[in-house]
């Protein structure tokens, strides 16, 4: 069935203001019913899960289908899914609890094309832990990562690797799979950013072997709402603590301050907004997901070479 670009458009009333809103780079516009589900949630939850009543017991319920509805994004165990207020905050929080891979005689390696949020946390941990730092470097003609350069950063010191999935900025796609081989074979954890990409490609955090990935459900017309997903769980104990919980454990020990429960829940609609964009998608919400991002995908290509072929037929371009 063809991509029905009406009906999507349909569900974002703020495309009734008569702009064309060319900014992808800031978020996407917010779906009805993720505005709805926000609003809806924050009527009838309060910020705990530990009480016994109603309200705590749909906050619990909100938290977990959350971390579910993340996990089907990335195709995680939920078990693993950090959620905090922002991408940038989360990686905030990883980088201070990450010190026994940041400490002195150990290497990091950032790079060029990723946005500040994987790159400043990991420089002040850097800092103030004793890390050397590496930088992968941009080709400035093609807007990549060169992967010929991952032999010589990647070293027997190397800890640890952030890298994006894709820029934000160029919009091109990084070759994970590489860079996570090598960073293995010397004992290291891969950081991956998803955030950019997140609402064009799917990705598995498996087949790419990325230990961590990063995802900003802004990027996807969700609400400010960020998340950790863990390939592993067991590894997050193995991370410092940044929870004011001593006896903290698994997740809650990324997880700084209460949840708010009506952003949560507007993730979860923002997800399924996703897995929906193509109507005749069924099965679970990660084949729904596979289904409509691909549809998507194969329309907004045909956007683009339309506007390459126009562009190219401009005598002065």
């Amino acid at each position: 069935m063809a991509y029905d670009v009406a009906r999507v458009r349909g569900l974002h009333p703020s495309l009734g203001d008569g702009w064309v809103h060319m900014d992808a780079q800031n978020g996407m516009l917010l779906p009805d019913s993720v505005g709805r589900a926000v609003s809806t949630a924050f009527r009838g939850s309060i910020p705990t899960t530990s009480s016994a009543h109603p309200a705590a017991r749909r906050s619990a319920a909100v938290l977990a289908a959350a971390r579910q509805a993340v996990a089907d994004l990335v195709n995680a165990d939920p078990s693993g899914v950090v959620l905090g207020a922002d991408r940038a905050v989360l990686l905030t929080s990883l980088a201070d609890a990450a010190s026994g891979r940041v400490g002195l005689g150990y290497e990091l390696v950032v790079t060029r094309l990723d946005d500040e949020a994987n790159i400043a946390p990991w420089l002040r941990a850097a800092n103030r832990f004793g890390a050397k730092v590496k930088w992968a470097e941009v080709d400035i003609e093609s807007g990549e990562l060169p992967t010929w350069q991952w032999e010589s950063l990647v070293t027997r010191p190397t800890r640890l690797v952030a890298i994006t999935s894709a820029s934000s900025t160029l919009g091109t796609v990084t070759e994970l799979r590489e860079v996570t081989k090598l960073v293995h074979e010397v004992g290291g954890l891969v950081v991956v950013d998803h955030s950019a990409a997140a609402p064009y490609r799917l990705i598995d955090i498996h087949e790419i072997e990325a230990d961590v990935v990063a995802v900003n459900a802004l990027a996807w017309g969700g609400p400010p709402i960020g998340a950790l997903v863990f390939r592993d769980p067991a590894i997050i104990d193995a991370f410092g603590s940044v929870s004011l919980d001593p006896e903290a454990s698994g997740v809650d020990r990324l997880e700084l301050g209460a949840h708010q429960f009506g952003m949560l829940a507007g993730v979860v609609a923002s997800i399924e907004y996703l897995a929906g964009l193509e109507d005749s998608a069924q099965g679970s919400r990660r084949e729904r997901l596979a289904v409509s991002m691909q549809s998507a995908s194969a329309y907004m290509s045909g956007l683009f070479d339309y506007l390459l072929t126009s562009l190219r037929s401009l005598p002065t371009v």
